[in-house]
């Protein structure tokens, strides 16, 4: 479930108009993390495009996509928490910090209710009607997101199957051999550990494309969160 999960993530990332670089995945736990997908900007950015925000959204999306294609919606995990509440907070900041919503015009409305002063009141200054405005908004760029992710995943099923099992067999892809791997390349790592993908022999064959895997029995427990 969680090679799936984060492959999800690898292939929406890599087919999104802009999204930074993907630098590794991995299946290996860290703390609360039973994976990682890391990807990591060129350079110093102190701006952000509305293209790279839905971009970022989809991606994070991708991990709950895979799993609901590929196990079914019955058996999609709570794993896709920490997502939520990410795209959660992106779409929110769009909608009531970056004027991204027309409806509300440019006026910020997530620290209207702080004074002059700098005390907050505890309350909003605008209406329910404007709250619901803002609330339909930030849906539908989630909701949008999860369309973008799907639509992908879907069109790219076997980039999808190629990474996951990439990631059961060998837990830790760097960026170059994730590409390596969906493109069903073999990877060459030599005795010293060099993932390069250059010199020595071929120690790994290229992943042939797979069916995808049947669900394992859920015991009911709760399991740590995947992050994006």
């Amino acid at each position: 479930m969680t090679a799936y999960h984060e492959a999800g993530h690898a292939v929406v990332g890599l087919n999104v108009p802009q999204h930074d670089p993907i630098h590794k995945a991995t299946i290996i736990p860290r703390g609360r993390a039973l994976g990682l997908v890391l990807s990591l900007p060129e350079r110093d950015q102190l701006s952000v495009s509305y293209t790279k925000y839905t971009s970022k959204i989809a991606m994070a999306m991708g991990g709950r996509v895979a799993e609901e294609l590929v196990f079914g919606k019955e058996n999609v995990t709570s794993g896709a928490a920490s997502d939520i509440q990410q795209v959660s907070r992106i779409a929110r900041a769009m909608v009531t910090q970056f004027g991204y919503a027309e409806e509300l015009g440019y006026v910020d409305y997530a620290n209207e209710q702080q004074s002059y002063l700098g005390s907050y009141g505890g309350g909003t200054n605008h209406s329910a009607a404007t709250q619901k405005i803002i609330d339909d908004k930030v849906k539908e760029l989630v909701d949008q997101g999860y369309e973008t992710a799907k639509r992908i995943l879907t069109e790219k099923r076997d980039d999808l199957e190629r990474l996951a099992q990439g990631l059961l067999e060998y837990e830790t892809l760097t960026g170059s051999e994730i590409t390596r791997v969906i493109a069903g390349e073999p990877l060459n790592r030599g005795d010293d550990g060099d993932h390069t993908g250059t010199g020595g022999s071929a120690s790994i064959t290229a992943i042939p494309k797979t069916k995808p895997r049947k669900p394992r029995n859920n015991d009911g427990g709760m399991e740590p969160e995947p992050t994006p």
